[in-house]
């Protein structure tokens, strides 16, 4: 039994593509998302990266990739993701004395405007809840009503 699971997960490895196509596939979701954010007026600014992550999520649901041919390269991408944060650290550091100056207002900015955001999502999302209830029972009366 244990040599079928290392079976299946060599079968599943050898389907994989290549690192270097995983990244191509990367790339080439990028330049087209570069492109499509490029097709955005100037004063809706969507970032490349941003559209990316949109068309490589709607490729996976739709399985024209598969997780298996990208997954190598997102793995490779998460794992040096701490690194990425490094220079806004060292930014912050370099303007320290803006933080000692107006760090408390930005804290309590950040806090109110955090449960601001919790609320609404929380109010919104009752409010689909119940019109999602009404027209699910409104469906179910008029279920009853033809027989």
């Amino acid at each position: 039994m244990n040599n079928d699971k290392k079976e299946k997960k060599e079968n599943k490895e050898s389907s994989a593509p290549r690192m270097l196509v995983q990244w191509g596939i990367f790339g080439v979701i990028l330049f087209f998302a570069q492109i499509i954010s490029d097709l955005f007026p100037k004063s809706f600014v969507v970032p490349a990266p941003l559209m990316g992550m949109i068309i490589l999520y709607i490729l996976l649901v739709t399985h024209i990739v598969k997780l298996p041919m990208v997954e190598k390269a997102g793995d490779a991408m998460l794992s040096i993701l701490p690194f990425l944060f490094i220079p806004s650290g060292i930014q912050l550091i370099d303007h320290m004395d803006i933080i000692k100056k107006e760090g408390i207002k930005v804290f309590i900015i950040a806090i109110v405007s955090t449960i601001i955001i919790l609320a609404s999502i929380a109010y919104v999302g009752a409010l689909v809840m119940n019109i999602h209830k009404k027209i699910k029972g409104k469906a179910e009366n008029e279920k009853e009503g033809e027989k």
